[in-house]
């Protein structure tokens, strides 16, 4: 059975836009998976002070991977990319984050879903609100509309 999931994308070295959209050709190839859409792409400022800015979207995938597999195959396609996990929040050529997957809370020690920072991260947000109805839930039952009103757009740029 597949699921609606919802995947962060963001990038800040070796052509960030560039990056996203090979990353999207990635996802298209993933086994009983099917890019369902993507939004606008953002320019948003680094959440740490001295790094170039970042490239976000969010993709809509319909899947039949189970989280963790998912999990695994994006891993994959960020090593793929170039990814070198050195420091937390550090540039990347490529970051890849189940934000959603389907109305499932998940809390295992790899995984949280929904995603723990995205209600504080406007290029998160905006991106999404592109993909979904404007009466949209995340799965703990959080109104996506409120999270937008608390979350400003700063520091974002549509591309």
């Amino acid at each position: 059975m597949t699921q609606r999931v919802y995947i962060g994308l963001g990038s800040n070295l070796a052509n960030p836009q560039e990056q996203l959209r090979s990353a999207l050709d990635a996802l298209a190839q993933l086994p009983e998976t099917h890019l369902a859409g993507v939004s606008s792409f953002y320019a948003s400022d680094s959440l740490s002070p001295g790094q170039p800015r970042y490239t976000n979207a969010v993709a809509a995938l319909d899947t039949a991977l189970a989280p963790i597999d998912l999990l695994d195959a994006l891993q994959g396609i960020e090593a793929d990319q170039g990814r070198e996990r050195k420091e937390r929040w550090g540039p990347r050529t490529l970051d890849l984050d189940i934000l959603l997957y389907a109305d499932q809370v998940i809390d295992e020690p790899r995984l949280k879903v929904p995603h723990y920072h995205m209600h504080a991260r406007p290029f998160v947000l905006y991106p999404l609100a592109e993909l979904v109805p404007e009466d949209f839930r995340l799965a703990d039952q959080r109104p996506l509309a409120e999270l937008l009103a608390n979350c400003p757009f700063v520091g974002l740029e549509r591309l």
